[in-house]
C-alpha cells in the first residue's frame, strides 16, 4: 500500500527486515529442538544464535536470490555467511521452504491482527462515547432515504458500536483461525523431522501446530481471515455512508470536522466536503478486493503448489495496512464529528407531523376501526401533506371520520416525540451491557 494510506507500525510487520528476522527465529528455534532430540550437536544449535543481533543484509539476500531463484535458499546462504559454514551445517535440517514461509506468514498475520484488534477497541471507545453523548438527541429515522419515524443520534452510534463489536469478535476468531504453524517437512509427513520440533517452534512463535499441513498450511484458514477483514471494511463503509448523507447540504445533521486552513475545493471557496468518509468508502473497496483471491487460494494442487504465493505477497500487507489506516481514520472522524441537533429537529418537522402516521393508524384500530379503513383514513390525510403542504395534525382534526373515533386530546397526544424514545435506555443496556 502507498505511504499515503499506511501507518508505520503495521508497515513494519511486512518489511523485508521483519520477515527475515522471523525466518531466522524459526530456523534457530528448530535447531534448538533438534539438538534437544539429539539430531544435531548442541554446539551447532547454539552457534546459530550468534546471528541473533545480526542485521540481515536485504540487498545481499536479493543478490543471492538473483542467482538461486529461490528466496529461502538465498536467506540460508546469507545466514551461513554470518555464522559460518560449520554452524550452518544443520540449519533447516529436515525442513522444507513452506515450513518457513507459511509459519512466517501466519506470524505476520497474527501480529497484524493484534494491531487491528487495538484499532477496533479504540474505535469502539469513540463510538460508545458519542452514543452516550447523544443518547437523547432526537433525529429522524429513514427508510429508503425517506423520513420514517423518530430515533436518536445516540441509537445511530450505538448501532454502529454493536456492529463493530461483532466484528471485533469475528477478528479475534479469525486471528485464532490463522495462528497455526507447520514444521512438517516435504508433503507434511514428518518423515525427516520429529513433530516435537514443530511443537517447540510454534510455542516459541506464539502459534499452535497445524494438525495436518500437507506441505503447506491449508488456505481455508487464510480465506476466513481475509473475509473477516472484508466484513470489517464493509462496516466501515456503512458508517461512512451515513456520515456522507448527514453532511449533505439539504440534510446537514452532522459534518466532518473542518480544521483551520483546510480547503474544500480548488474552485469554490465555500465547500466543506465529507472527504474522509468518501476516502473510507474507497479504502473499503480495496479491503474487500482481497476476498476472491484468498478464496481462490484454497484449492491448491495435491500437497502444494505456489499459485497462492504471489497473491499472498500482495494481499497480506496491502489489506492489513489499508484496514489499519481506515480504522484509525474512522476513529478520528467519529471523535471529531460535529453534530447539529437543531438541524435534526428541523428535518424531523419538515413534513409537518407525517412521521406520526403509524401512531394514528394504531390508535384508530384500538378504537375499533378496521385496519384497512384506518390505513385509508390516515393515508388520505397524509397525501395532502405530501402534495399540498398541509399540516398533518390539522388535517386529522378536520376529518370527521377520524374525529368520530379519536378526540382532539387523543390526536394531540399522538404527536408526542418522547413516545418514540421511551425504550432508548433499554436498547443501550442491551448494547453496552452485552459488550
Amino acid at each position: 500500500m502507498i505511504p499515503r494510506y499506511s501507518r508505520p507500525e503495521m508497515v513494519a510487520i511486512w518489511s523485508p527486515e521483519s520477515k527475515f528476522r522471523i525466518w531466522f527465529e524459526i530456523e534457530a528455534h528448530a535447531c534448538d529442538a533438534q539438538a534437544a532430540l539429539g539430531v544435531i550437536p548442541r554446539e551447532n544449535a547454539e552457534a546459530v544464535w550468534k546471528a541473533r543481533d545480526a542485521t540481515f543484509d536485504v540487498a545481499r539476500i536479493d543478490e543471492i536470490e538473483a542467482v538461486t531463484r529461490h528466496d529461502v535458499i538465498a536467506f540460508l546462504t546469507h545466514l551461513a555467511e554470518i555464522i559460518g559454514p560449520e554452524a550452518a551445517r544443520f540449519v533447516h535440517q529436515g525442513m522444507t521452504s513452506s515450513d518457513v514461509l507459511d509459519t512466517t506468514y501466519n506470524v505476520q498475520l497474527t501480529r497484524a491482527a493484534d494491531l487491528l484488534i487495538a484499532d477496533m477497541q479504540a474505535l469502539l471507545a469513540a463510538l460508545k462515547k458519542r452514543a452516550y453523548e447523544h443518547k437523547d438527541t432526537i433525529r429522524i429515522g429513514r427508510s429508503h432515504g425517506i423520513h420514517a419515524e423518530p430515533t436518536t443520534m445516540g441509537l445511530t452510534f450505538a448501532r454502529f458500536y454493536a456492529e463493530m463489536d461483532r466484528n471485533l469478535a469475528r477478528l479475534r476468531a479469525a486471528r485464532a483461525e490463522v495462528a497455526t504453524g507447520a514444521i512438517s517437512g516435504a508433503v507434511g509427513t514428518f518423515a525427516n523431522i520429529d513433530p516435537a520440533v514443530e511443537a517447540h517452534v510454534c510455542e516459541k512463535m506464539g502459534l499452535s501446530p497445524e494438525p495436518i499441513s500437507t506441505q503447506v498450511i491449508p488456505r481455508d484458514r487464510h480465506a476466513m481471515f481475509f473475509a473477516t477483514l472484508a466484513v470489517i471494511g464493509a462496516s466501515i463503509e456503512n458508517i461512512a455512508v451515513e456520515i456522507r448523507h448527514m453532511q449533505r447540504t439539504e440534510v446537514l445533521e452532522a459534518e466532518e470536522f473542518f480544521s483551520k486552513g483546510q480547503k474544500g475545493s480548488s474552485a469554490m471557496p465555500h465547500k466543506r466536503n465529507p472527504v474522509l468518509s468518501e476516502n473510507l468508502t474507497g479504502l473499503a473497496r480495496l479491503i474487500r478486493m482481497s476476498v476472491v483471491p484468498a478464496l481462490e487460494n484454497v484449492p491448491l494442487w495435491h500437497e502444494r503448489d505456489i499459485s497462492h504465493s504471489s497473491v499472498e505477497r500482495n494481499i497480506g500487507p496491502d489489506t492489513t495496512v489499508t484496514l489499519d489506516f481506515a480504522l484509525a481514520r474512522l476513529t478520528g472522524l467519529i471523535e471529531n464529528l460535529v453534530i447539529y441537533p437543531d438541524n435534526m429537529l428541523a428535518n424531523l418537522h419538515k413534513f409537518r407531523g407525517l412521521i406520526h402516521s403509524q401512531r394514528v393508524l394504531l390508535a384508530l384500530t384500538q378504537k375499533g376501526v378496521s385496519r384497512e379503513d384506518a390505513y385509508r383514513l390516515v393515508q388520505r390525510n397524509a397525501m395532502k401533506v405530501w402534495e399540498e403542504g398541509k399540516d398533518f395534525r390539522a388535517e386529522l382534526l378536520g376529518d370527521p371520520e377520524v374525529t368520530a373515533a379519536l378526540g382532539p386530546d387523543e390526536i394531540e397526544a399522538l404527536f408526542d416525540l418522547s413516545y418514540h424514545t421511551k425504550h432508548v435506555d433499554t436498547i443501550f443496556e442491551r448494547v453496552f451491557a452485552e459488550a
